[in-house]
């Protein structure tokens, strides 16, 4: 039986307040048995930590706080992604990152936080969870900076990159995971495809990023992306690297279960 695992949703968010259980159920009648549910503050973290605990051995949480917004950060906030990070069901740190792409926020603080949830990776053994906008230049030279203290734990999720970036980010320790972007075919989107094409399969990973990045053939047709649909995108790389979408299922799921350390 297929198994997938969805690693990366955001089903805290309002997008899910009045169906989020329906959600979970779509999901595993598709496959998707197990979600890690990623938070982009500490009151999302919170949240995420609740969805997580309710749904033991189903869906797993990430705690951090998103660089889009780290402005709206509050004194003691950080003290309380520490706090969290130590709880069971807590299996990654993040989103964390940078974004040039809104740059609502300074980027020395986006570096700032960016560098909190590193050093809280090196000290709890967490991965982190790196999201990069339009900063591929900025992030890469932080990761090499960090790489040469301790070996790197993590995955550039929603990985936007081409195929160059993509071999610099797995050779650095990382992870690279692909969302439904992967599964348009506009030409902006050829080298991120080509990128998905070549990755190391067993540092490959699948997600939705829900409720956003819809995939093809959902794009447009649907109020939202779900876990559910992550069906989708690992059907598109399958295609694009030749494998059955049972084996690339039970390669991306494996791999997941090894980078947060669940079975």
């Amino acid at each position: 039986m297929m198994i997938l695992f969805d690693t990366h949703s955001h089903l805290d968010q309002e997008d899910f307040a009045a169906d989020r259980e329906a959600a979970i159920e779509n999901a595993a009648r598709a496959g998707v048995n197990w979600m890690l549910c990623v938070a982009a503050s500490a009151p999302s973290s919170a949240e995420c930590l609740k969805i997580a605990e309710s749904h033991p051995g189903k869906i797993w949480a990430a705690v951090g706080v998103h660089p889009n917004y780290a402005s709206e950060a509050a004194e003691g906030d950080w003290r309380k992604i520490e706090e969290f990070a130590r709880r069971e069901s807590v299996v990654a740190l993040g989103e964390t990152g940078l974004d040039r792409y809104w740059n609502d926020v300074p980027f020395p603080l986006q570096q700032d936080y960016f560098a909190r949830h590193l050093r809280l990776s090196r000290e709890t053994k967490l991965p982190v969870i790196i999201h990069c906008r339009d900063a591929m230049p900025d992030l890469l030279p932080i990761l090499r900076e960090a790489a040469k203290e301790s070996d790197l734990c993590g995955v550039v999720h929603a990985f936007s990159g081409d195929e160059a970036e993509m071999r610099e980010c797995v050779a650095l320790g990382m992870y690279v995971s692909f969302a439904g972007n992967v599964t348009y075919k506009n030409k902006k989107f050829e080298s991120l495809r080509a990128a998905a094409k070549v990755a190391p399969s067993d540092r490959l990973l699948v997600e939705t990023d829900s409720p956003y990045l819809t995939p093809e053939p959902l794009r447009g047709k649907q109020k939202r992306n779900e876990p559910s649909c992550v069906v989708h995108t690992a059907q598109c790389l399958a295609d694009l690297r030749g494998v059955s979408l049972d084996k690339l299922a039970s390669q991306t799921t494996e791999n997941a279960c090894r980078l947060f350390g669940v079975s």
